[in-house]
């Protein structure tokens, strides 16, 4: 189940449209071509002053079965259970100062940017992307070493699409279920806050 379209009030763009978070993967590896692909698109995301806080700790199973472990081994059991299959994992981490020491209040922002170019890359691919938030942060930090000034927000699970009734029961609904989104009219405002647009 590869195709899963949103129902937008108004037409957009069919990549944004058709990106969703799926959680039934294969264990068929990425690409060399196609993980530099993604990390491309990351890169050049934009970002305040261009100050690209962001950093992406990739971990590849067929590369590097132990560290991949290592990083698995931090997600909660939840994303575990569906995870089993996934052939790579990429830590979303932002450095929190600027270039002169100061505090960077837009790094997660600029993260949270290229973290989505990295997603619309992997869909543009044809490879499916989850983004999850669901992982013992203290844990990665202290299995990866990672310095104090950089925040560890999010880890995104990446592969091919897998086969949706390999999933228990209660992922097999979640994933053939309609996407849905909050209506235009509460997430948008119009001059003043709770203002419909």
């Amino acid at each position: 189940m590869s195709k899963k379209v949103a129902a937008t009030e108004v037409p957009i763009q069919d990549l944004l449209a058709s990106r969703w978070s799926p959680r039934a993967f294969s264990s068929e590896p990425v690409s060399r071509e196609h993980l530099q692909a993604v990390l491309e698109a990351a890169r050049w995301a934009p970002s305040a002053f261009n100050g690209q806080p962001w950093r992406f700790v990739v971990f590849d199973r067929g590369v590097d079965e132990v560290t991949f472990k290592k990083a698995f081994s931090t997600l909660v059991p939840f994303n575990q259970g569906w995870n089993g299959a996934v052939p790579v994992l990429i830590a979303v981490t932002t450095h929190t100062l600027t270039s002169k020491g100061g505090v960077n209040r837009c790094a997660p922002y600029d993260a949270g940017a290229a973290a989505m170019a990295l997603v619309l890359q992997a869909h543009a691919l044809g490879l499916a992307a989850h983004q999850m938030s669901g992982f013992d942060v203290n844990a990665f930090r202290r299995a990866f070493e990672i310095p104090d000034d950089v925040e560890v927000i999010s880890m995104i699970a990446l592969g091919h699409f897998g086969e949706v009734e390999k999933l228990d029961p209660v992922l097999r609904e979640r994933e053939k279920s309609v996407r849905t989104r909050l209506p235009l009219a509460e997430i948008a405002y119009a001059g003043a806050w709770k203002k419909a647009f």
